[in-house]
């Protein structure tokens, strides 16, 4: 597939979807150049390692004059200087969204993975299934699966792994994303409100996702958890495509054979598909798993050369990743900043000190830190949800951020583990160094960059 060299600009270059479809431009034959407020690696240098011209801020100078199309990025807003600027003289743009669609995706079989909770990891798997079973496909993930080093490319074949995100397209365009995706796979792991910027309630979420649903064909898959009630009570709203379901007898199962995971057995219509044995931990991952095995059967992969393609899965950049070990503390990065994330993370991390601790008569505890930081968060609308979240910890950290509009403080007195609030990173990391000890496992949860705390914290526990 080649173009006559037409120059791209895309504003909101360095988010991961938008340096994603920048990466894809690229390999299109386009030229590409992008803008953003925060140009820093590492998507910076990957985009620049491409050969994409990239540059820091909105200044409508930015525009060169010969630009065939802006791709304007969601979190772009009227009132941006460029954004006025290519309105006002009448520059065609799209969203990022519906480029992807009429440049890529509609001559493609979608492999689309949704759903409030576990979208990157199990796109992630899904996308190295499929590579493993010699069907080379494209994919655009958002964030970077281990196993390629990159979050996007096109593929040699018409097979493309999409992470099919329910935000927003553009300003001009407030569907979701995913409903420019047309998938003939879909993937619906769970259904909870989030985003409250954007969507007032559930049922304004289900909407979207009821606007997905109803673009899958009558010979295309739609897989499902059959005990998440807001994904079936959205599929009941109609559906006209086959079903498959986890957690259930004439579906996908899977039997754990250690406490913490990392062993399972895969269960189809109660035929035993085989054993993965594999590094990630968590119930939540095994149901990530089976959805991802399911989806590659759909694809024509076998279930056993998808459980062997697991065992060599290493999880997505920022999922539970392993940042450091310092006199026997070990120091993970996770990007969970919604309660349910954040409970079931902490749950995984429970069941692999529980069982560390009984084999190895150690005593090692589970420390969460959290930032809250997205938007949602910041709002306060899970606030209330938050201190359950935290069951599964021995101790806990918050950070009250500038940008969070309500007292973090008020956790404190909920929360079942002993809690302790800072408005300041420094503060931060010396009171985690004051309170780790030798077998503990730090698990830092946010879905921005935190301030680096991650090797503040692995310098400050060295000295």
């Amino acid at each position: 597939m080649t173009h006559k060299q037409q120059h791209l600009h895309i504003l909101g270059i360095c988010g991961t979807f938008m340096g994603g479809i920048a990466a894809i431009a690229k390999q299109l034959g386009y030229r590409v150049s992008g803008s953003d407020a925060n140009v820093y690696p590492p998507m910076s240098t990957q985009l620049e390692e491409l050969g994409i011209e990239l540059m820091h801020g909105y200044s409508a100078e930015n525009l060169a004059e010969d630009i065939d199309m802006v791709i304007v990025g969601n979190a772009m807003s009227r009132g941006n200087e460029m954004v006025e600027y290519v309105l006002d003289r009448n520059i065609p743009y799209t969203s990022g969204p519906q480029w992807l669609l009429e440049n890529v995706l509609k001559d493609c079989w979608v492999l689309a993975v949704s759903g409030t909770h576990g979208k990157t990891t199990t796109s992630s798997m899904l996308a190295w299934i499929l590579e493993y079973g010699q069907l080379a496909p494209g994919f655009l993930i958002g964030g970077v699966p281990q196993n390629f080093g990159y979050s996007a490319r096109i593929g040699d074949t018409p097979f493309f792994v999409i992470e099919a995100d329910e935000y927003d397209s553009a300003f001009f365009d407030k569907r979701s994303k995913f409903v420019h995706y047309r998938p003939r796979t879909l993937i619906m792991n769970n259904m909870e409100f989030d985003h409250g910027d954007i969507f007032n309630d559930l049922a304004d979420i289900q909407r979207q996702f009821h606007h997905l649903i109803r673009m899958v064909p009558s010979n295309g898959l739609i897989l499902s958890p059959k005990h998440e009630q807001t994904v079936q009570d959205t599929l009941n709203q109609g559906c006209w495509s086959e079903q498959e379901y986890t957690h259930d007898k004439c579906g996908w199962q899977a039997k754990k054979l250690v406490e913490d995971g990392s062993q399972f057995e895969v269960y189809f219509n109660e035929n035993k598909q085989g054993c993965v044995n594999w590094q990630l931990m968590g119930d939540f991952n095994i149901d990530n798993a089976l959805m991802a095995i399911a989806a590659a059967r759909h694809v024509g992969v076998p279930s056993h050369v998808s459980i062997e393609a697991l065992s060599q899965f290493i999880n997505t950049k920022r999922r539970f990743e392993l940042k450091g070990t310092v006199k026997g503390i070990e120091v993970y990065d996770d990007f969970a900043h919604h309660p349910t994330a954040i409970a079931k993370t902490l749950a995984g991390v429970r069941a692999k000190i529980t069982a560390r601790n009984l084999s190895a008569n150690q005593n090692g505890r589970v420390i969460a830190v959290l930032e809250p930081r997205s938007n949602t968060m910041k709002s306060g609308v899970h606030k209330d949800a938050l201190p359950k979240s935290f069951d599964d910890a021995d101790m806990v950290f918050l950070y009250q951020g500038e940008q969070v509009n309500w007292s973090v403080s008020e956790l404190i007195s909920q929360c079942k583990p002993c809690c302790v609030v800072e408005d300041n990173i420094e503060a931060l990391v010396n009171a985690i160094v004051k309170e780790a000890k030798p077998d503990d496992i730090v698990v830092i949860m946010s879905n921005g960059g935190f301030d680096d705390i991650h090797n503040k914290l692995l310098l400050a526990l060295e000295h």
